[in-house]
């Protein structure tokens, strides 16, 4: 009798293996995009503001060749050059015409020199840069140690006097701290030149053997000579410091707060109760963050130095945009000082994004 042997039970299917979770790269990247994009977008709008705005100021006093040129010409002529110039068309064309020759890259032609706005850019606009960066670096130096010095010394005699300190930088006068500073340095100790960027030796030196960039200060390194050099930095000391002064006050002011909240957070009072120095958690743990915000500010102090440098060239005789644009000014050359005003708008917009994408990247809790 032949035996049958049961056939074993069927093993249960195998369970499903779990769906690999998905990258998350470009979905974790589309908040900066979007937030950049979004900044980005912003420069548009806040140029034709501005722009308009100054537009709009400007034909206030009427058209600019009876402006400039009124009563040097016979009212024939001041009549031809205005019709020349376009002047005598409706407001709202002169406008959209001058905003189709920004969108060109094309600013006017001054009247009282006839030189294209553009020009006058290039050839002015590397001595501001120059003074510009001298000013930032200035109050870089002086703001950020000072407000690190007085964070760490709360409530004291060294904090209450810092903090006065940069009252008085921020509220004084820039005129008035040139005069003063060119008082004491040029006048009283003669240890500084009194105004421009280099003396006459110096200038004709590095027209014949620099490397004419504008800015003076490579044109005196690449002439190969330290007398040179050291002209053109003893020439810019004193711009600089008073350009510098107004945003090293408030460095140190945004630095004071700043580091003092971070002091105050969860995790530097957890790391001071596990008995971590208090030098060692200001340089470890409340240093850098309370840095970020200084980044965000820096767009925001590229329009006050740029501004500050109007007067800040007028006082030492620097001559930048802002010395050039007195002199439009002065003469009325309205479509000059138009076109200076609209690129230096362009400049602090885009200044303002970089510092925006910098700042985006550095701290992911700006990214919205």
């Amino acid at each position: 009798m032949t035996s049958t042997t049961p056939a074993a039970p069927a093993a249960p299917p195998a369970p499903a293996a779990p769906a690999a979770p998905q990258r998350r790269g470009r979905a974790a990247g589309s908040p900066l995009l979007r937030y950049l994009a979004v900044r980005f977008l912003l420069i548009f709008p806040t140029i034709l503001i501005l722009v308009s705005v100054v537009f709009v100021m400007l034909r206030l006093t009427g058209d600019p060749i009876t402006a400039a040129l009124g009563g040097r010409l016979t009212p024939d002529q001041l009549q031809q050059r205005i019709h020349d110039a376009g002047y005598d068309r409706p407001i709202v064309v002169q406008y959209l015409d001058y905003l189709g020759s920004i969108v060109r890259g094309d600013f006017g032609t001054t009247i009282s020199d006839n030189r294209p706005v553009t020009q006058v850019l290039v050839t002015y606009g590397t001595a501001t840069l120059e003074l510009v960066v001298y000013g930032m670096l200035v109050a870089l130096l002086i703001g950020i140690p000072l407000g690190r010095i007085a964070a760490s010394r709360r409530d004291s005699g060294a904090d209450a006097s810092l903090r006065t300190a940069s009252i008085l930088a921020y509220a004084t006068p820039v005129f008035f701290l040139g005069m003063l500073l060119k008082l004491v340095f040029s006048v009283w100790l003669g240890v500084l030149p009194v105004s421009g960027r280099a003396s006459t030796i110096s200038t004709l030196k590095m027209s014949r053997e620099g490397s004419s960039t504008g800015i003076y200060l490579i044109d005196a390194i690449s002439t190969g000579d330290g007398a040179v050099v050291s002209d053109v930095l003893q020439h810019a000391i004193l711009p600089a410091v008073t350009l510098g002064l107004i945003t090293g006050g408030i460095f140190l002011r945004l630095v004071r707060t700043n580091v003092m909240g971070t002091l105050a957070t969860g995790y530097v009072e957890a790391a001071r109760s596990r008995g971590v120095a208090e030098r060692r958690l200001l340089r470890k743990h409340a240093w850098r963050p309370a840095l970020i915000p200084i980044i965000t500010v820096i767009g925001l102090q590229i329009a006050l130095l740029l501004s500050g440098a109007v007067l800040t060239e007028t006082t030492f005789e620097w001559k930048g945009l802002g010395f050039q644009l007195v002199q439009y000014l002065l003469a009325r050359d309205y479509v000059a000082v138009q076109g200076m005003v609209a690129l230096i708008a362009v400049i602090v917009a885009l200044t303002n994004f970089v510092v925006d994408v910098i700042a985006a990247l550095i701290d992911p809790r700006i990214r919205y």
